[in-house]
C-alpha cells in the first residue's frame, strides 16, 4: 500500500458552503497556509467564472506557492463548441498553473437533461478537453462528476467516461458523490470496477448529504484510490464535503497509510482553527479530533477511569492530533473531575463539600464550562476554608436566609427622588437601608471574607434606569463595596444597569487596585433558563474578561438580570486580583499556531514565513485564547509582588496565598510543539503507560517518551 496523496479544495468547493465570502486576501493567505502545512494540491478557484478567482491566479503568478501544486478548476467544453473556442479552458490555461481539474458528466441523465446533448457528444467532450490541456503541458485531474449515481443507474456509460479521460492521458480520474447519498459498500463496489478499467489512478470526492463522506473516503482508499479530495473542516456546498482533516488523522492513525509530510499531524487543530477564522466561522466543537470537545471529558466516571489510563476514553493521544485533553466540573461530575481539574491539594471533606457545592449551583441554573474563573473562586473558598465569604449580597447560599433589602417583592428600593425625571424604582441591595439582622449578617459575611484574603466584597448596590421623552434613556449605579477595613461608597453612570453597575464597581475599587484598568469586559451573554415564565424568568449571565493576556469567564443567576450581572462581573475581577485568572484561563489553541514545513519540520507562519510562536493572532473565541504567562497578576498580598494591593487592610490578617500562587485550574492546551497539555498537579499515568497504538492502530505498546507526557512539571 502506497502513500495517499491529499487534494484540498476549500477555495473552490469549500467556497460554495451557504455563508462563507472569502475576500482575494483571504483566499491568498489561505492557499499559503494550507501549502506551509504540506498538502500537495491546493485548487485555488474556477477562473473562468468569476473575476476574483482570475485575480487570485494572478496574484500567485508573480509569488507561487512554494511546496504545493495550484490547481485550476475548469469544465469540459461546451456542447457544439471547439475546445480553441471554449472561453472557460482559455480561463484555464490563463491561470498558468501547473496542473488543472477538468469535471465532466458520469452520470447519464446529466448528459441528457442537465447538458441537454447525446451520450456520444459527452464523451467527445470529455476526450478533447483532456487531449487539449495535456498538448498544453498540464497535469491534468478528472473529476467524473456523479459517478457513483452514474454507475448505479448504467453502468457501462460511467465506465466509459473514465475510459474516454484515460485514453486521453488523463493524470487522474477522481471518482465523485456529488450528490453526497452513496454508501461505503456502493462506493468500494464501484472503485473496484472502475480501477479494473482504467491506466490512470483513481481518486475519490465525496459529499456529506448522508453524513458518511469521510467514511466513503476511506471506502474509496481501501478499494484502491489513491487521492482523496476534499476540504478543510468540511466546508462545502449543502451538508458540505469530506472533512480533509478528519480523513487525514484517519489514514495516518488507523489505516497506517502516509498522507502528510512527518510531524505534519501535529498541526492539524491549528490548521483547523486558523481555517475557521479566516472564514469568519465559529469553529466546530464537536469536529472529530480538532474540534475543542473531541478529547473533553465531563462525567465523572469518564474521568475516573481516565486518571486510571487515558486510553479508556480516548482513542488516541489529543497531542498527535495538536489538540488538548479537557475535563469539566458540572453536576455530572465526581471528585475525580475536581481532582484533575483543581490538583490534589483539597482534602476529601473539602472536596466533597466543593462537589456538593458545584452541584447545588447548576441545579439553580449556574453552569461552569465557560466559567472557569467562578469556578477557581470556588475552589480557593474551598482551600481557606470560608465558603461564599466573597459574596455578602447576590449569590444563593451567601449567608443562610437573606433577603437582600432593596431587593424582595414588595421592595422598591427607597423613596422615589423629588427631581423631575428622576429615576424611580431601583434594584439590588440598597445601601441605605436601615441596619437590622439582614445588614448586620451580611457584614459578618463580608468581614470574614475580607478575614479570609478576599480583595473585596460588595456588601450592596443599587441601580436605577429612567427614560425622559427627547433626553432618552440614563442608568446610574450606587454600591457599597468593603476592601479591607474601609467601605468605599460611590456611584457611576452608564448607557445601562449593568454598564453603570461595572462602572460604579470599577470606580470603587479603582483607588485601591490600580491595576484593575488592566482587566476589560470582551463578552457579555444572557441566557434565559426558563423561557415559560416570561419577563421573570430567571437568567444566567456570563461574562469574559482579559487582562491582554489571559482570558477568564465567570457567571452569574439569579431572577433579576442586574444582581446575575452583579454577581459575574464582580467574579471576574476578584479573580484577577487573587491571581487565579491565569489558571482559569479556558484551554488555548490559537487560530495562527505555526504550521509544520514538510521539508524542514520547521515552524512557518501562515504566510510561508518563519514563525516565533504560535500566537501570530488572537481570537475573540473563548477556545482560541493565547496560552496565558505564567503569572501576569500575581496573587494579593504575595511578597515583592506588582499585584494591585488593597490601600488599608484595616488590621486584616495576611492574605493566605502570601508566598506562593494559588493551585489553579488546569489548562489543558497543546504546546506550541505539540507536545501535549501542562498542568500543576496530574495524577495520570504517562501516556507511554496508557496508549499502545502503532502508526496503523494496532494494539501494542508505546515506547519511549510521548508527546503527551512532555508538559509535565518535574
Amino acid at each position: 500500500m502506497g502513500d495517499v496523496i491529499l487534494y484540498d479544495t476549500t477555495l473552490r468547493d469549500g467556497t460554495q458552503r451557504a455563508g462563507i465570502h472569502l475576500t482575494l486576501a483571504d483566499k491568498v493567505r489561505l492557499a499559503r497556509r494550507l501549502d506551509a502545512f504540506g498538502i500537495p494540491y491546493v485548487e485555488g478557484g474556477w477562473p473562468g467564472s468569476n473575476p476574483k478567482d482570475a485575480a487570485f491566479f494572478r496574484a500567485l503568478q508573480d509569488q507561487p506557492l512554494e511546496r504545493a501544486r495550484l490547481v485550476a478548476f475548469t469544465s469540459t467544453r461546451r456542447p457544439g463548441r471547439r475546445v480553441q473556442d471554449d472561453p472557460a479552458l482559455t480561463a484555464a490555461l490563463d491561470a498558468a498553473t501547473p496542473a488543472v481539474c477538468v469535471v465532466g458528466k458520469a452520470w447519464d441523465r446529466h448528459v441528457t437533461v442537465a447538458l441537454g446533448t447525446t451520450l456520444a457528444e459527452n464523451l467527445a467532450m470529455v476526450r478533447e478537453t483532456v487531449a487539449f490541456l495535456k498538448e498544453h503541458g498540464r497535469e491534468v485531474i478528472f473529476d467524473a462528476e456523479h459517478f457513483f449515481d452514474g454507475f448505479a443507474a448504467n453502468p457501462d456509460y460511467a465506465l466509459a467516461v473514465l475510459a474516454a479521460a484515460d485514453a486521453a492521458g488523463a493524470d487522474w480520474l477522481v471518482l465523485c458523490d456529488t450528490n453526497g447519498g452513496s454508501l461505503p459498500e456502493a462506493i468500494a463496489r464501484a472503485v473496484r470496477a472502475a480501477a479494473a478499467g482504467v491506466r490512470a489512478p483513481l481518486g475519490i470526492h465525496c459529499h456529506d448529504d448522508a453524513g458518511l463522506a469521510v467514511a466513503n473516503s476511506l471506502a474509496a482508499v481501501a478499494a484502491g484510490c489513491r487521492m482523496v479530495q476534499g476540504t478543510v473542516n468540511g466546508y462545502g456546498e449543502r451538508c458540505g464535503n469530506a472533512n480533509l482533516l478528519t480523513v487525514a488523522a484517519n489514514l495516518e492513525l488507523k489505516m497506517g497509510r502516509r498522507c502528510l509530510p512527518p510531524g505534519a499531524l501535529a498541526g492539524l487543530t491549528a490548521l483547523s482553527r486558523f481555517v475557521s477564522e479566516v472564514a469568519n466561522l465559529p469553529h466546530r466543537e464537536e469536529a472529530p479530533y480538532v474540534g475543542a470537545n473531541a478529547f473533553t471529558h465531563k462525567a465523572g466516571i469518564h474521568v475516573s477511569a481516565l486518571l486510571k489510563e487515558p486510553a479508556l476514553y480516548e482513542h488516541v493521544e489529543p497531542a498527535r492530533v495538536g489538540n488538548g485533553r479537557r475535563v469539566l466540573v458540572s453536576e455530572l461530575s465526581g471528585r475525580a473531575n475536581l481532582r484533575y481539574v483543581l490538583g490534589s491539594d483539597l482534602d476529601e471533606p473539602a472536596l466533597a463539600r466543593l462537589l456538593e457545592r458545584i452541584k447545588e449551583l447548576e441545579n439553580q441554573g449556574y453552569q461552569f464550562e465557560g466559567a472557569e474563573g467562578t469556578l477557581a473562586l470556588l475552589a480557593w473558598e474551598a482551600r481557606q476554608g470560608v465558603p461564599e465569604a466573597r459574596q455578602a449580597v447576590g449569590r444563593p447560599g451567601a449567608a443562610e436566609g437573606i433577603v437582600p433589602p432593596g431587593s424582595g417583592p414588595d421592595a422598591d428600593g427607597g423613596a422615589p427622588p423629588d427631581r423631575p425625571g428622576a429615576p424611580g424604582k431601583g434594584s439590588g441591595a440598597d445601601p441605605a437601608a436601615p441596619p437590622g439582622r439582614d445588614t448586620r449578617d451580611r457584614r459578618q459575611a463580608a468581614t470574614a471574607g475580607v478575614a479570609a484574603g478576599i480583595p473585596f466584597v460588595v456588601e450592596a448596590y443599587r441601580v436605577t434606569a429612567a427614560h425622559e421623552s427627547g433626553v432618552g434613556s440614563r442608568a446610574e449605579a450606587t454600591v457599597k463595596v468593603r476592601v479591607g477595613g474601609r467601605v468605599i461608597h460611590t456611584a457611576a453612570e452608564g448607557n445601562g444597569p449593568v454598564n453603570a453597575l461595572d462602572a460604579a464597581l470599577r470606580k470603587a475599587l479603582g483607588e485601591a487596585y490600580p491595576n484593575l484598568g488592566r482587566v476589560r469586559l470582551v463578552d457579555y451573554k444572557v441566557r434565559v433558563l426558563e423561557g415559560d415564565a416570561g419577563t421573570g424568568a430567571r437568567v444566567r449571565v456570563l461574562v469574559e474578561c482579559t487582562d491582554g493576556q489571559a482570558r477568564w469567564g465567570t457567571v452569574g443567576v439569579s431572577t433579576n438580570i442586574v444582581e446575575a450581572s452583579c454577581q459575574a462581573l464582580a467574579d471576574g475581577l476578584c479573580c484577577y486580583l487573587l491571581g487565579l485568572h491565569a489558571a482559569a484561563a479556558p484551554p488555548a489553541a490559537p487560530d495562527a499556531a505555526p504550521a509544520l514545513d514538510p521539508h524542514a519540520a520547521s515552524p512557518v507562519g501562515p504566510d510561508g514565513a518563519p514563525s516565533a510562536g504560535p500566537d501570530a493572532t488572537q481570537s475573540t473565541n473563548l477556545d482560541d485564547a493565547p496560552p496565558a504567562g505564567p503569572d501576569p497578576a500575581p496573587a494579593v498580598g504575595r511578597e515583592g509582588s506588582d499585584a494591585p494591593q488593597p490601600a488599608d487592610r484595616g488590621g486584616a490578617p495576611p492574605n493566605a496565598l502570601e508566598g506562593a500562587p494559588p493551585a489553579g485550574l488546569h489548562v489543558a492546551s497543546p504546546t506550541a510543539s505539540g507536545a501535549g497539555p501542562s498542568h500543576l498537579a496530574d495524577p495520570r499515568p504517562t501516556a507511554a503507560e496508557s496508549y499502545g497504538s502503532d502508526a496503523a492502530g494496532s494494539p501494542g505498546r508505546a515506547s519511549g517518551p510521548t508527546p503527551g507526557a512532555a508538559g509535565r512539571p518535574a
